[in-house]
């Protein structure tokens, strides 16, 4: 994972705090508040009647720090609000007033530790302007008390039909519907689909069947300052839009040792391969790459074969290797195998392929194309990998916390 930036919060209910002003003469509640006249010359005549405006804010009256996750709402009586601006080192706080001019209503919520200056200008039933200004401070947050949301695919990445949108969190959530709530996909063409948790730390999405080839999805990861349970807060706000590339489905079937390449419907190449064999059986289902490595070291041990056994290897430089599980299974070059392939299983459960038939579908695939295993009685097991659409729809939706 990256560097994790600095962290972010910023939504409860509160009680409101009403501010009773006068025209130019208030006292509204709000720590550091004043009324500033338009001018410096400006003055009330003795004679003025008193104004009955009202403003109100949902800021916590006597709190020495505002929680993080307040949605700030500044509403008026008896006057038409003009601007209400809020302000602070790090930045200006979003928002829009409504169309009668009754209230305002920040776009954003409140980052931790940071000092807000808001400043509120209406115009009371006399005509006469009221303006406001006051300070609050937001309760710090130390990095262990936020969660920092990274999104995959990447930004801009061309992925393949079967990628599920993955949002993995440092700290757990608790809160699982109020963070979902918050947490949107949408695409072109629409295609209806759900979140899946797959634990406390991970969600996943994905569509009802395989994404269209050529579908634009954006993800809105909308959780700065949400409310995740056990005092913690979401720390930053995400937004990725990627790409869905050609619809690959590749189908193997182990008990003809052949691997059939489908690219938008198109039967492109049968190829001979081997897999799993008796002890180390390849898991059946729909797996989805989830990396590529043109070169990588192999080692029994990391699959649980020890050193010593008859059974363990080490190879340092495995060609064209597409990882599907998180277990282990790779779609690799096996020039070893070369005379099974296509005849027999001998593989420790990776299906192997020529160097030159690893090399034509390494230079094709994509993250997120599909996979789909035929042909033993070995299932794929729920999270090993992008094992998403081993589920009906219905099945995968009662993963949602809203569900």
């Amino acid at each position: 994972m990256p560097v994790r930036p600095a962290r972010i919060a910023g939504a409860t209910a509160l009680a409101l705090a009403v501010l009773s002003l006068a025209a130019c003469n208030a006292d509204s509640g709000l720590p550091g508040a004043s009324d500033e006249p338009e001018s410096a010359d400006e003055t009330t005549p003795a004679s003025a009647p008193e104004s009955e405006a009202e403003l109100a804010t949902n800021l916590p009256k006597n709190t020495a720090a505002v929680p993080v996750d307040t949605l700030l709402e500044v509403t008026a009586k008896h006057a038409t609000l003009r601007t209400v601006a809020v302000t602070s080192a790090a930045g200006d706080l979003p928002g829009e007033v409504s169309a009668d001019r009754s209230a305002w209503k920040a776009g954003d919520r409140l980052e931790p530790g940071t000092t807000y200056t808001m400043t509120t200008v209406a115009e009371d039933d006399n005509g006469d302007r009221v303006r406001e200004r006051g300070t609050f401070t937001t309760q710090a947050l130390t990095l262990d008390q936020q969660t920092y949301p990274s999104v995959a695919p990447l930004e801009g990445e061309t992925v393949g039909v079967g990628m599920p949108v993955i949002v993995s969190f440092d700290v757990p959530v608790s809160r699982k519907a109020e963070f979902e709530k918050n947490m949107t996909v949408t695409s072109t063409p629409r295609q209806p689909g759900s979140w899946n948790w797959v634990s406390d730390t991970e969600a996943h999405w994905r569509p009802k069947a395989y994404w269209k080839a050529g579908t634009d999805v954006s993800v809105d990861v909308d959780v700065n300052g949400v409310d995740a349970g056990n005092g913690i807060y979401g720390q930053e706000d995400r937004e990725v839009d990627f790409e869905i590339g050609d619809a690959h489905i590749y189908r193997v079937n182990a008990q003809t040792y052949q691997m059939k390449v489908f690219s938008n419907g198109t039967l492109l190449r049968t190829i001979p391969v081997t897999t799993g064999k008796p002890g180390f059986t390849t898991r059946s289902g729909v797996k989805v790459i989830m990396e590529k490595f043109d070169s990588k070291r192999m080692n029994s041990e990391t699959v649980g074969i020890p050193q010593g056994s008859s059974e363990a290897y080490d190879i340092d430089n495995v060609q064209w290797a597409m990882r599907v599980t998180n277990s282990g299974e790779f779609i690799h070059a096996a020039p070893w195998s070369v005379g099974s392939q296509g005849n027999a299983n001998v593989s420790h459960g990776c299906t192997g392929l020529s160097p030159e038939n690893a090399g034509w579908l390494y230079s094709m695939t994509l993250r997120g194309d599909v996979v789909e295993y035929t042909g033993t009685d070995r299932p794929m097991e729920p999270g090993n990998g992008y094992a998403d659409w081993n589920y009906s729809f219905g099945e995968y939706k009662q993963g949602s916390a809203l569900s």
